[in-house]
């Protein structure tokens, strides 16, 4: 009977169609199946595994969402101030790790070297790397152009967002790179983690940068909350009315809209960087692929929260798809709710 292709969540190539057990079921007793030729069709063990059918769909549809954004942006020449850039950064990031578990699902299923493992699950972590790093980088960016309202526009903008760029995606590299050149967990199995073959030590690095990451953005996005009350609560003053104010109430809009943005990026990633630091390759492979696919399904809700909702976006979209601009779309005006 043919073997089941390896997977990279787990040591075995049949452990996740394990049943049940603690962590340790998975490690000391291997599934075993009877021979092709005593099961009935139904019975018979599948050769794909449907988790990983899952990852290669959601990596398809990041790719084909982030590179468009990627075109519209590549093609756009009005589309070069820092904001645009952060944004292309992030689509092309998110485009990378689309292209990455596509890969890593072809070389697992055709390929099955090591090599080609590595190489795969090297791209997957630069690329989620850089996403996270833009979507930083992002809120750095909307935090300075409040905060430094009036020389926001200027050249030293420029350089200092070229400069987050190259550092983002140089560390990006970095942490992808450690897998391929020896940093794995393929000549000695006890030091997997949940991701083989990511070692221990090296996803403990990743998720704890994350969490660092994640308290930096949090007080980054209060920041801009507190400045975008501020500003509303003085025009608000001016023209002697505050609840019924209609930039009053886009504002509050747009605080909501920050903490959507927010809460969507730790419903992602938040499970499977707390269970990357308890867990290791012991654990059922199951909990690895719960926890992994949404951390995939914030690549797709990125495009749709940083690109598509931004009105110069929204232009250059209409003119690629249909070559004219809706009237709706030319003359809305940008409010606090688009922060």
């Amino acid at each position: 009977m043919s073997e089941e292709p390896p997977s990279w969540l787990s040591p075995e190539p049949t452990a996740w169609a394990s049943g049940g057990g603690g962590p340790t079921d998975n490690a000391s007793v291997p599934v075993t199946f009877p021979a092709e030729e005593s099961l009935s069709p139904r019975q018979l063990p599948l050769l794909v595994n449907p988790w990983d059918i899952v990852l290669c769909t959601s990596g398809t549809l990041i790719a084909c969402e982030n590179a468009l954004v990627v075109l519209v942006i590549w093609q756009n020449p009005a589309l070069r101030a820092p904001m645009f850039l952060l944004i292309g950064s992030l689509a092309l990031a998110d485009l990378l790790a689309g292209l990455g578990l596509v890969l890593h699902f072809t070389c697992a299923y055709l390929l099955q070297s090591d090599s080609a493992q590595l190489l795969t699950v090297g791209l997957v972590v630069a690329s989620f790397s850089a996403s996270v790093f833009s979507l930083l980088a992002i809120t750095i960016d909307r935090y300075l152009s409040l905060y430094y309202a009036l020389t926001y526009n200027s050249e030293r903008t420029a350089a200092f967002t070229y400069t987050m760029l190259v550092l983002l995606w140089g560390l990006s590299l970095c942490l992808g790179l450690l897998p391929v050149t020896g940093v794995n967990c393929l000549a000695e199995e006890a030091t997997c983690s949940v991701v083989r073959p990511l070692t221990k030590n090296n996803i403990a690095v990743l998720s704890v940068s994350f969490l660092l990451l994640f308290g930096l953005m949090l007080q980054l996005y209060v920041q801009i909350c507190k400045i975008v009350m501020r500003h509303a609560h003085q025009i608000a003053l001016q023209h002697h009315f505050l609840a019924a104010s209609p930039h009053y109430v886009t504002t509050r809009k747009g605080v909501s809209t920050l903490a959507i943005i927010l809460g969507t990026f730790a419903a992602c990633w938040m499970p499977f960087t707390v269970y990357s630091l308890i867990a290791d390759y012991t654990y059922p492979p199951l909990y690895t692929y719960a926890t992994l696919v949404p951390a995939t399904y914030n690549s797709v809700i990125n495009p749709v929260i940083y690109a598509f909702r931004n009105q110069e976006i929204q232009k250059a979209l209409w003119l690629v798809c249909c070559g004219c601009v809706p009237a709706s779309v030319a003359q809305r005006a940008r409010t606090p709710s688009d922060v």
